[in-house]
């Protein structure tokens, strides 16, 4: 009778030990990882790009609300209200955003932009240099120009200023 006492208090701790039967096994690659998209478009509002210290590239998009957002959308238009668009990004992050942490490294308000499309990609001209921008802040005018074009990682950029040009370049995010 003791016996069976010994074995009955052994047999849960051999199950436990012996893990139900299930081997171990490597990890199994099933594909690549799943994407999001986590800026929607300009239906909503209009794509701008502030510098984040968490972004991995540095550069975070922001969607900012607008009362009529068919006004800030590169579609069809002659590149006036894409310079709108630049004038809110030349404007910086708003109060909010700044608390977030997100921060512009381009000159407040750069006066006169004008935007145009053809076929060797948009072309940007500000009445402020361009030379001495750093390179976080070309991106965010890069970026910034590339998304409302639709194409974010296809389309050049090139940007022309008072003293000379940069690009063209593509967007880096």
């Amino acid at each position: 009778m003791r016996r069976g006492r010994v074995l009955g208090a052994l047999l849960p701790l051999a199950l436990l030990a012996t893990g139900c039967g299930i081997r171990s096994t490597d990890v199994v690659e099933v594909g690549d990882p799943a994407t999001v998209q986590v800026a929607p478009g300009a239906q909503h509002g209009t794509v701008l790009y502030f510098i984040s210290p968490s972004s991995p590239g540095g550069l975070l998009p922001v969607v900012r609300p607008v009362d009529n957002p068919s006004a800030t959308s590169g579609a069809g238009d002659d590149g006036r209200t894409r310079g709108k668009q630049l004038a809110l990004l030349f404007q910086g992050p708003s109060r909010a955003e700044r608390e977030a942490g997100l921060r512009s490294e381009l000159p407040m308000g750069s006066g006169q932009v004008s935007v145009t499309t053809s076929q060797e990609g948009v072309r940007v001209r500000l009445a402020s240099g361009v030379n001495q921008l750093s390179e976080l802040a070309r991106q965010q005018l890069i970026c910034t120009v590339s998304y409302e074009s639709g194409a974010q990682q296809g389309t050049t950029v090139t940007v022309f200023g008072s003293d000379g040009s940069i690009g063209p370049a593509r967007c880096s995010v």
